[in-house]
């Protein structure tokens, strides 16, 4: 296949300025990376809380700047870190309110994460409890079915992960996406990863690259290929998770994982579900 195109994408994970981690873009950089590629939409996440207010922002000057010339639009989310205060429906609802598309599960203070980064995990915000979802959760679940929001499973366990997706569904979300399950610290096998398609229909979100330490990073995409392959396309979403100035910037990265696609035989329309039609749905865009 020839060269690829970015226009009318959506990445639905990326990280930017400000942040207590040095990012590569800061928000309105982004934008403009977005802007200049012909993308859609992107999705801004921080660790430390929620990114909504930003993305307002990055749309204000969009318009002021560039007027009607296209049709890019930044989204912002909320992560249930303990910077909000863990699994805090209050929280969750404001950010809601003011136009959050996503909300992840915790990343850097899930359990998951801190007893595999070496960490204790005193303190930690607990998803599942003796094998049942926190009660705070529940009131999470029906917030965002009630916004037709996007719920992201963060940095949980792969156990973690489906109790919370079965609990999810119970609760009659629609929109769940499984946050890099091929990340080690996150582990889930790629069996795992079919049992939880086949019993759930959840989206299952795969990245760019993953950190191995001292600033280095692995290639996830032979992992991803392998996951279109096994899990079926309609069930993944493309998203980079970018944002490390480690990496290749946003729009090289996004370019260089859709054409590694691409080359390896996956079908046009299958790669423009997966990065344009799947993404567009949940966040609620026309097509």
């Amino acid at each position: 296949m020839g060269k690829i195109t970015l226009k009318g994408v959506i990445d639905m994970h990326v990280h930017s300025n400000p942040d207590i981690r040095k990012r590569a873009y800061d928000d309105l950089e982004l934008l403009e990376a977005g802007v200049r590629a012909g993308a859609r939409a992107i999705v801004i996440k921080t660790h430390q809380g929620a990114t909504m207010d930003r993305a307002y922002l990055c749309n204000r000057y969009n318009e002021r700047v560039h007027g009607g010339d296209n049709d890019f639009t930044m989204f912002g989310s909320i992560t249930m870190n303990r910077q909000v205060g863990g699994i805090n429906p209050v929280a969750v609802e404001v950010a809601l309110k003011l136009g959050a598309k996503v909300v992840w599960l915790p990343t850097q203070w899930a359990g998951n994460h801190r007893i595999k980064m070496g960490i204790s995990p005193d303190g930690c915000v607990e998803v599942v409890r003796d094998g049942k979802i926190v009660p705070e959760l529940k009131e999470v679940f029906r917030l965002i079915r009630e916004y037709d929001a996007v719920l992201g499973t963060g940095h949980v366990s792969p156990a973690e992960c489906f109790t919370v997706v079965e609990a999810a569904k119970d609760a009659g979300l629609s929109k769940i996406v499984v946050t890099h399950p091929e990340w080690s610290l996150v582990g889930m096998s790629l069996e795992d990863q079919i049992r939880i398609v086949k019993d759930y229909d959840v989206i299952l979100e795969h990245c760019y690259a993953q950190p191995l330490g001292g600033g280095k990073y692995k290639s996830n995409l032979p992992d991803n290929l392998e996951a279109i392959r096994a899990c079926g396309y309609r069930n993944i979403l493309v998203s980079t998770d970018g944002g490390q100035v480690e990496n290749p910037r946003w729009e090289l990265a996004l370019e260089e994982y859709i054409q590694y696609l691409a080359d390896a035989g996956i079908p046009e329309e299958e790669i423009s579900y997966m990065t344009r039609e799947l993404p567009a749905r949940l966040l609620g865009l026309d097509q």
